[in-house]
């Protein structure tokens, strides 16, 4: 009784500004107490996919599911090499019901691969042929620099160093339609999720859009002052992309013709991958790997030297960031670079902050990376080379798709029931 009184007395002598507090500090610690219960807990293994991000996104908002706790560090021996292109990987999609990937490459005869996950075996093969002879041929005739894959599963996209998209039926693999009308190489492509609107980006500058069903052209978009990298976008009508060096990342509201400018890596922006509707991941050739959140112009966390250093004709510097993969609407990244290693990282603190799991021993340059969409593996696209040059050549290197199992903890048992009395 006298605590209570005390307290009573303590609050009748609070300013209202001193009440604001005091509720403030009530309110974060009740909501610590509930996180730590909750990460306890931990999500059970079987509801990774998408009940479990519907579910939890309800409840604590988007993306704060905590993925990186159920995965363990994934062993080296299960990883699977797929061989088949002669020459660097340079891109690959996933099939939204995880059954098959699709894998492009520098090759010049082997141009294209649809591969079946459980069992590893290639299923189509699309050779390519001679410049100027995409019309006659099936395949593109120069390197394939990007792809994407639409939310049913219905279309393939690829682009082309040709200035081509060719549009694919995902199932036969029989070629549908080429679009033309960029000015210079298609460096990224992105389906906007549940729809058959595709986003491409360009070496030209500009973004495109088009309507995939009815085979038709919509808008050219114009603002980077370098060649676009890499280009993503999810269910909104938006798309962000990287400016390789001119520094920028940048969000495209289609609808309203505007764009929003982010700035916060040093070198070229060569990869980027939005997390959910609200975040998103790049990496560049300094060294850093970025998280943003698309309502702030700088990051919420940046990574320096995230894989390492280093020598370079007697000078030190860091390992370029060749790709980053998140799995969507979780607090699971992978970035890739050439240090022999592909990296897994957590995001904590409402996405302000970066952490290192675990490296996944990996040789050569690893242009695409992409998650299953139920989190139980990750593919890699592996080449001798970077993507978009040969600045080195690794020959150790295997130019493979390599699939790498996730192992994910065993939910905690429960407790055993009380026997009826």
């Amino acid at each position: 009784r006298r605590r209570a009184a005390a307290a009573a007395e303590e609050e009748i002598d609070e300013t209202p500004q001193e009440k604001k507090l005091r509720l403030a500090k009530q309110y974060l610690e009740e909501l610590r107490q509930y996180e730590e219960e909750e990460d306890e807990a931990a999500y059970p293994a079987d509801l990774i996919g998408d009940r479990l991000r519907e579910d939890v996104v309800s409840k604590s908002g988007p993306a704060h599911i905590l993925l990186s706790l159920q995965v363990q560090p994934p062993d080296p021996a299960s990883i699977r090499m797929l061989r088949g292109h002669q020459l660097p990987v340079t891109c690959l999609v996933i099939s939204p019901d995880d059954r098959f990937i699709f894998s492009a490459s520098k090759d010049g005869t082997v141009i294209k691969c649809k591969w079946e996950v459980e069992s590893g075996k290639r299923l189509c093969v699309v050779p390519g042929g001679k410049k100027d002879t995409e019309e006659q041929n099936m395949g593109h005739a120069s390197h394939i620099l990007c792809m994407a894959i639409s939310s049913d599963g219905k279309y393939l996209a690829t682009g082309d160093r040709n200035k081509l998209i060719m549009i694919w039926d995902a199932a036969t693999c029989k070629r549908l339609h080429i679009f033309t009308g960029h000015h210079d190489a298609v460096s990224g492509l992105s389906f906007r999720k549940g729809t058959h609107q595709l986003y491409s980006a360009s070496h030209d500058r500009s973004v495109k859009v088009w309507d995939v069903a009815e085979n038709a052209y919509v808008e050219t978009l114009f603002g980077h002052q370098d060649v676009i990298t890499g280009l993503d976008s999810l269910s909104r009508e938006c798309c962000v992309t990287a400016g390789g060096r001119d520094g920028t990342v940048r969000l495209w509201k289609i609808p309203e013709e505007s764009q929003l400018v982010f700035y916060g890596h040093q070198g070229s922006i060569d990869c980027i991958q939005l997390i959910n509707e609200e975040h998103m991941v790049s990496g560049a050739d300094d060294g850093s790997v970025a998280l943003w959140g698309l309502t702030k112009k700088k990051p919420l966390a940046l990574a320096r030297q995230a894989h390492g250093m280093q020598d370079s004709q007697g000078l030190q510097e860091p390992y370029w960031i060749s790709a980053v993969a998140p799995l969507r609407n979780s607090d699971l990244l992978a970035t890739g670079s050439h240090n022999a290693s592909v990296k897994l990282w957590k995001c904590s603190e409402g996405f302000r902050k970066l952490e290192p799991l675990w490296d996944i021993p990996l040789v050569g340059f690893v242009n695409s990376l992409k998650f299953s969409s139920a989190g139980d593996f990750l593919v890699a696209g592996v080449g001798q080379e970077h993507r978009l040059g040969r600045w080195w050549r690794i020959k150790k290197a295997k130019n493979s798709v390599c699939i790498i199992p996730l192992r994910q903890r065993a939910p905690a048992p429960k407790p055993p029931m009380a026997p009826s009395p």
